[in-house]
């Protein structure tokens, strides 16, 4: 496993052997900043890439193109035929005139349409029982449209069957041939597996966090997914090599997956520079005066973050005059509105939307503490090392962060550190007293802070270091395909 540590990037402009990519990733390759850095700085070494992802409109059903700087993006449609069954098993009562309509056209046709009907009247006796085991639990309120049990297992399942599954083979054929296929995370790694098959070259598994652990997935029963991490493991034996996000992650899935070639590529962001002018347009899309205190959150609205955690952690004594401004999207969306609109919040929680990803450096820097209280309620969650921390880091913003190993290392035993706070996640007096060890210090204080976060992402914690070892990984692998085999007999 590549565990070096950072060192300055040594990308070259020439590689040695320049290598065909393709990497697959399941979204449609807009706000993918990691998919988006690695496809930028494989083609800055010199090698051809091209990035398969889906559609930005949903209902597109095109395979479009669309060329880069750098290089290209093929996005392919996701298979919905199947859905129309899917709906129909789910309330099969609904069928029935579907099914008197084509039994009533095949008799029109006579005989000829008699197989027809005799198949229909299957179908019929089949839905008419599936309606008996059915209909009792359409009666059953269904949850929220936020909670991860809304759907089912076997929708889960389905769903990777035919959409995941069956893009992976469209993805397959519509991708070009090449040295290596690029999988990110388990979605898109059978579309990778797919096109090796039928072009050759080498897999390379880019897994970007604990895929069975994240989001929703984590709440799944057990048994879907020993059905899925069955596929995974499947598919990573075809893997030459395994790409991931931190080290802790890396040991786990090198002992999961057995690959032995494992390389870490944290996702930081580029080296940033201050401008001479510090802007900030932070407070004023709060509302806020210049110079109030601000707290930070910034990314996805969802229910493992301590978003809700983080708002009742403002409420402690010590932060009257502190305000929370969560900027970003997502199904708590709402919730965290109503939680801002509450009187005991005082009109210091607020909520603005997300802000593109060119202009978010600058957002981020006007704030004085970035914060990420992710709860340890998944696996994932507690190995996890956000984009946002180090966005936070690149513009010298001390942040406060779950006390989680890989955080903790990086937070308070970075040679520059401490970097900020880390806190108990479940505890709210916990998360304020991070908070206000940062904006209680002096204005010395507070300058040394962020110009120590600045400096450890300047040495450490930036892309250019990151992607020296993700180019290095195919420098060795064009050296290994340059390579004659030898010939054996026996």
């Amino acid at each position: 496993m590549t565990t070096a540590a950072p060192a300055e990037p040594a990308v070259a402009a020439n590689p040695r052997r320049p290598l065909r990519v393709v990497m697959f990733v399941y979204n449609d390759v807009t706000r993918d900043s990691r998919v988006l850095r690695e496809a930028a700085a494989l083609a800055a070494a010199g090698h051809d890439v091209t990035i398969v992802g889906r559609p930005r409109d949903p209902d597109d059903l095109e395979i479009r193109t669309e060329q880069r700087d750098d290089f290209r993006i093929i996005r392919v449609p996701v298979p919905r035929g199947w859905r129309i069954w899917q709906r129909r098993f789910r309330r099969p009562w609904r069928t029935f005139k579907w099914i008197r309509w084509r039994m009533s056209t095949a008799l029109k046709q006579g005989p000829r349409g008699f197989p027809a009907v005799a198949l229909f009247v299957v179908i019929a006796i089949g839905m008419a029982l599936l309606t008996v085991i059915r209909w009792p639990l359409s009666l059953i309120p269904r949850p929220p449209r936020e909670s991860p049990h809304r759907n089912s297992a076997w929708d889960w399942l389905t769903r990777w069957r035919f959409s995941v599954l069956g893009w992976a083979q469209l993805t397959a054929e519509a991708a070009p041939a090449a040295d290596v296929y690029h999988g990110h995370d388990l979605t898109g790694l059978p579309g990778a597996v797919r096109a090796q098959a039928i072009h050759g070259g080498v897999v390379v598994y880019d897994s970007h966090e604990l895929f069975l652990e994240s989001g929703s997935n984590a709440s799944r029963p057990r048994w879907a997914k020993w059905i899925i991490g069955r596929l995974e493991r499947s598919l990573a034996r075809r893997a030459t090599a395994l790409v991931t996000v931190n080290r802790t992650l890396g040991r786990l899935l090198e002992e999961r997956l057995s690959i032995s070639r494992v390389v870490v590529v944290h996702n930081c962001p580029p080296r940033w520079e201050p401008p001479a002018i510090a802007s900030d347009p932070l407070r004023p899309a709060a509302g806020l005066a210049p110079g109030t205190p601000v707290v930070l959150y910034h990314g996805g609205f969802t229910r493992d973050r301590g978003l809700l955690e983080l708002a009742d952690a403002m409420l402690e004594p010590g932060l009257e005059r502190t305000h929370l401004i969560l900027l970003g999207f997502g199904p708590l969306e709402e919730t965290l509105k109503e939680r801002a609109r509450e009187t005991r919040a005082g009109g210091r929680i607020h909520v603005l939307p997300a802000v593109p990803p060119d202009e978010l450096a600058a957002w981020v820097a006007a704030a004085d503490v970035g914060a990420m209280p992710n709860q340890p309620r998944t696996a994932n969650e507690r190995l996890s090392t956000p984009n946002k921390l180090f966005e936070s880091l690149a513009v010298g913003l001390p942040v406060v962060s779950s006390d989680f190993p890989e955080r903790r290392a990086i937070v308070i035993d970075d040679p520059d550190g401490p970097l900020g706070a880390v806190c108990d996640p479940t505890d709210t007096a916990s998360i304020a007293a991070a908070i206000r060890s940062i904006v209680d210090l002096e204005p010395d204080a507070r300058d040394g802070l962020r110009a120590r976060c600045l400096r450890a992402a300047h040495l450490r914690w930036n892309w250019e270091t990151e992607s020296a070892r993700l180019v290095g990984l195919y420098d060795s692998l064009g050296d290994e395909m340059a390579r004659p085999r030898t010939a054996t007999g026996g």
